[in-house]
């Protein structure tokens, strides 16, 4: 990768990252918080107070998406980050739980992770935009793992309304990262649209809008509980609960990162991709199994973020290669509403099985979903082969209606044109590519 394609991918996984960052810091100790302040008595409301954040995230995840096409991506981030900060803002001043739940709903409102994947997209070449898409997907999985280890003590520290306050303070920060750091976007490509209605059905997509949306359920139903059960089964305090998140999380990245790179460089990126699906199961599983016991538990959440770990940093890269071309705003934008559908439903529905069914209930839930995305992941077909091709093109033929009649033909992911030196770059996917076909048009056959 170029300078500039290394500098938008980690200043763009730390944007994304601090967009997670309001969700994940109040995972590990809101729970018990709630406890102690107006209306958190139910485990319904706390449930939804988690997971109403995921709510107006899948509201808006589209319409930002979309509008970062038309007014340009940066524009519409700033936009977001500013929502973000200002919800942060009114959820460190609540003083009951109805005001965190608005601050929450507010904090989602910036949706901005479809225009930052999208930024990601126009600011890399497709050869390594898997690349930059697992680096922001990966960047999840690093503050998730933060957010677990230090939210306990930084709790203890400045309390839940510190954690607020610190969030907002991150998001308008986040903002100068952008407008400084963050090179400048190129102009969109023209071409012809592809049909919302494409991206939305196509089944290789919704295959994975399903699992983004079921990993994240999971995720946010677990830890409705799993603060509880760590003090029930072990006497753990919740201020030393960053000492089991930060062993778990740290050996979960030892055979993590080899499963990725085995996956990546001998083409076995379904088979690594299922198998982390089968370790959630075995998590989701075990822990119903294990109620009682506090090693049982530590256990199954090592196997929870080895799975969580995998299918984080693999499932953007698989929606980056398989989204058609000028379609990956939209595309984008339904993958990342399908995972604030799967936090918010996670949210909600982990708070009704813990009131109503108990811990037990969220573990065998959680188990449930995890195979019926077994199911639906088993007949994903792999990712495509894609290749560059440089094509030298007639001097006298119009540049614009090449690119027409380029980005028509079967295969074509990406054309870019170079007038001055007469080429066209391309991007194709070899089992739909046509050599013979593209050749006659650049040297202007019929």
């Amino acid at each position: 990768m170029t300078r500039d394609e290394k500098r938008a991918g980690a200043s763009l996984a730390a944007i994304f990252a601090l967009r997670m960052l309001g969700l994940f810091l109040i995972l590990p100790v809101f729970a018990e918080h709630a406890k102690h302040i107006p209306g958190g008595d139910s485990k319904a409301m706390i449930g939804l107070a988690m997971g109403a954040y995921g709510l107006t995230q899948a509201m808006f995840q589209i319409p930002f998406g979309m509008a970062s096409d038309r007014w340009g991506r940066k524009p519409v981030i700033v936009v977001g980050l500013v929502l973000f900060a200002i919800g942060s803002a009114v959820a460190a001043m609540a003083g009951d739980i109805w005001m965190i739940i608005l601050g929450r709903v507010v904090q989602g409102a910036g949706a901005i992770s479809a225009a930052v994947t999208a930024l990601a997209a126009d600011l890399t070449r497709e050869q390594h935009r898997t690349k930059v898409m697992a680096m922001i997907g990966s960047s999840i999985g690093l503050v998730f793992a933060a957010s677990l280890i230090g939210a306990p003590a930084l709790y203890a520290a400045v309390g839940m309304a510190g954690i607020f306050w610190l969030t907002a303070i991150l998001a308008l920060g986040a903002i100068g990262l952008l407008t400084h750091v963050v090179p400048s976007a190129p102009p969109l490509q023209p071409g012809p649209k592809v049909p919302f209605r494409e991206v939305l059905f196509d089944a290789q997509l919704m295959r994975l809008n399903f699992g983004i949306f079921a990993l994240h359920l999971i995720q946010m139903a677990m830890f409705v509980v799993v603060p509880g059960l760590l003090i029930a089964t072990g006497n753990l305090p919740l201020g030393q609960h960053w000492q089991v998140y930060l062993g778990t999380m740290l050996a979960s990245l030892v055979p993590m990162v080899p499963a990725i790179i085995y996956a990546e460089k001998r083409a076995k990126l379904k088979p690594v991709f299922l198998a982390a699906v089968v370790l959630l199961i075995v998590a989701e599983a075990g822990s119903f199994l294990g109620l009682d016991s506090f090693a049982a538990i530590v256990a199954m959440m090592w196997v929870f973020f080895l799975a969580f770990n995998i299918l984080e940093a693999s499932l953007p890269s698989l929606i980056s290669r398989m989204a058609p071309a000028r379609a990956k705003g939209a595309a984008l934008g339904v993958y990342n509403t399908s995972q604030a559908l799967g936090l918010f439903t996670g949210g909600a529905v982990g708070g009704l099985l813990a009131q109503h069914a108990g811990a037990g209930g969220v573990f065998a839930f959680g188990a449930a979903m995890a195979v019926l995305w077994l199911l639906v992941a088993a007949s994903m077909r792999p990712p495509s082969q894609v290749v560059s091709r440089e094509l030298a093109i007639r001097p006298d033929l119009d540049p614009d209606a090449v690119h027409a009649a380029i980005a028509a033909l079967p295969g074509v992911r990406e054309v870019i044109l170079a007038p001055e030196r007469h080429m066209a770059y391309l991007r194709v996917n070899l089992e739909q590519w046509d050599e013979r076909r593209a050749r006659q048009l650049v040297g202007g056959e019929a």
